[in-house]
């Protein structure tokens, strides 16, 4: 047993982790209240004292369970989504369908590290813009911490899968240059980023943790970590954009609604579907990327599913006029009718 896991008990149940913070709850009804928000604050400050994990020493990388075999049968697609739908994928040599699957879930990893690393500079940012005594200038150094043993955990299983990943395009990665500088210019923008990243790996970490009886040890073992510290992270960033969005001017809350359905509709997919990088490499083809993700309403239906707290959110707060209303139905972001 982990340290972590001796002085987390709860840590280890994927229910308890997906369970939402009763502070975070409480800001959905108290968010004028200046007083509930630095509540909230300190008490998921104290939580990141109290229920915190390292990823060197609560992740036994060496333990024979951990090792990763690109020929598990873990790797292989279910019948139910993505490329396990089509005929394609399973026309392929059983080697192949494994170690396309080992591609993905390092490439899910990789993303996640370079969004924890976007994140972390934005929050820096944000840090350095508060005044002397904030507990939130507290709580952002305290998420930084946590996001980089976040990092450090995702890229180590990239790097001991062996997989070969690409990385962000130069105008991806000037894009994501951008973001971090919101931490500093347009805060509540940065924690929009925040949620578009974090709910949709967050959605997909908990589904499979339900729903895969037979996950990889390492694997399951990651997300459960994930789960449980990412719990503080969209609580804080909700009671955030709470607490501050109403004190915006009527310019800076259209460009926020605006840009909201863009950043969530470019971050879901990274998150959600596989690079152009993979698709060439295996040579897949249109037909299957159509069945598994383009025309596929379960795809579609999943991806609106991850992002519906953050829907609900911008509809809490009145950043759904006609003109952002019409970007998340062109990017189908929005549930059908």
């Amino acid at each position: 047993m982990t340290a972590a896991t001796e002085s987390n008990p709860q840590s280890t149940s994927a229910s308890t982790a997906s369970e939402p913070l009763p502070e975070e709850l409480t800001m959905a009804v108290e968010a004028g209240r200046e007083d509930a928000y630095f509540a909230l604050v300190d008490r998921l400050n104290a939580a990141s004292v109290r229920k915190r994990f390292e990823c060197y020493r609560d992740i036994e990388w060496d333990a024979p369970q951990m090792r990763i075999d690109p020929m598990d049968p873990h790797w292989e697609s279910s019948r139910d989504r993505g490329l396990g739908k089509t005929d394609w994928y399973w026309s392929l040599p059983e080697t192949t369908r494994r170690e396309m699957g080992l591609g993905s879930v390092a490439r899910f990893m990789f993303v996640g590290s370079i969004f924890e690393n976007v994140l972390s500079r934005g929050l820096l940012q944000f840090a350095s813009r508060l005044e002397a005594g904030s507990p939130e200038y507290r709580y952002a150094y305290h998420e930084v911490i946590e996001e980089s043993h976040h990092s450090l955990m995702f890229r180590e299983f990239v790097d001991r899968s062996g997989v070969a990943v690409q990385g962000l395009s130069s105008t991806m990665t000037a894009g994501a240059d951008r973001v971090s500088g919101f931490g500093r210019e347009f805060p509540e923008l940065l924690f929009i980023f925040a949620l578009g990243g974090e709910d949709p790996i967050d959605y997909a970490q908990r589904r499979a943790l339900e729903e895969e009886a037979d996950m990889h040890p390492l694997v399951e073992r990651i997300s459960r970590i994930h789960v449980t510290e990412e719990a503080r992270h969209v609580s804080f960033a909700r009671a955030y954009l709470r607490h501050n969005v109403p004190k915006l001017d009527k310019n800076r809350r259209h460009e926020l609604a605006v840009a909201t359905p863009l950043i969530l509709s470019q971050m879901a997919g990274l998150m959600m579907r596989p690079s152009q990088a993979f698709i060439e490499r295996y040579q897949i083809p249109q037909e299957a990327v159509d069945i598994a993700y383009t025309n596929n309403r379960d795809h579609k239906v999943r991806i609106q599913a991850s992002l519906e707290k953050i829907r609900l959110l911008c509809d809490e707060l009145e950043l759904l006029p006609e003109q952002a209303l019409d970007l998340w139905k062109q990017y189908e972001l929005w549930p059908e009718a």
